[in-house]
């Protein structure tokens, strides 16, 4: 029970990075926001790898490529995207998109790791599409929203970095690889860094609930849930993120809750939900 309450506060958490760099952006460019945010919490997951495993050296040379581009895939392409994502459509949409991820890593498991489609997997993927389908576009047109886009490349760069990750975790426990791939992505953020003349203190709270709370705090608890509870029970936790993300939204940033967010959230979690049952 209290590690289900933990990770219901951890999707919490993680809905509201979707609010705090919805604010970041309107001064610090994304590139930047999201080196800070792992800049500073790089380290501190490097403490935690220490007090929670010392032995966490790469144990074999053929390992780097993997571990260099699960940190491409999982910090720095996948914030760019998500963070130019999220400047550019609303907060609630990419809480509502990102989740599309586990629908690609369906598809890419299928394709990379010989994992077997049936029915019920391929209807979730068809509804979670079609879910995604009237977020982008809920009039149906061409002049599709280019936020709302990049979020779900970013969704789908999140599902490349879990499938070629799955592979690591068979040699290194997943709070290693993490730091690693947090380590490697930001030195990869540097070449693209642009500092505004100021960061404000508004700025600097939503960069440090980024690093600390999102990325250090929310990632530990997640694999300390993991070692208690099965793994598919705590994904579905992952499911009220959408719904506390449409919540935030609406009562910090005043986003309207509109029908097409309402009926693409559902159709998105029947067809994770279909995914993960299958």
């Amino acid at each position: 029970m209290k590690y289900g309450l933990l990770i219901s506060f951890v999707a919490f958490i993680w809905a509201g990075s979707f609010i705090a760099v919805k604010i970041a952006v309107k001064e610090v460019d994304p590139v930047t926001l999201a080196f800070l945010r792992f800049a500073i919490a790089s380290p501190l997951m490097a403490a935690a790898v220490f007090l929670f495993n010392k032995d966490a050296k790469i144990k074999k040379l053929n390992h780097i490529p993997y571990i260099v581009i699960i940190a491409l895939t999982g910090v720095t392409l996948l914030y760019i995207l998500q963070f130019y994502g999220i400047k550019y459509t609303k907060a609630s949409n990419a809480g509502v998109l990102i989740n599309m991820n586990v629908l690609f890593i369906a598809i890419l498991s299928v394709i990379f790791l010989k994992e077997k489609m049936n029915s019920m997997k391929f209807a979730g993927i068809i509804m979670g599409f079609a879910g995604a389908a009237i977020i982008v576009s809920p009039t149906f047109s061409i002049n599709l929203n280019m936020g709302n886009i990049l979020i779900l490349l970013s969704a789908f760069s999140w599902a490349v970095y879990s499938i070629v990750g799955k592979k690591l975790l068979e040699e290194y426990d997943a709070i290693t690889i993490t730091t690693y791939a947090f380590i490697i992505g930001t030195l990869a953020f540097i070449p693209f860094l642009h500092f505004p003349a100021r960061i404000s203190l508004k700025s600097w709270t939503c960069i440090l609930y980024l690093a600390i709370l999102c990325s250090v705090f929310g990632y530990v608890a997640w694999y300390k849930a993991l070692e208690k509870m099965e793994a598919s029970k705590v994904a579905i936790y992952l499911n009220l993120i959408p719904l506390f993300s449409i919540i935030l939204a609406f009562f910090i940033l005043k986003e309207a809750i509109t029908l097409s967010i309402i009926a693409g959230a559902i159709l998105i979690m029947i067809g994770i939900y279909l995914t993960e049952k299958a």
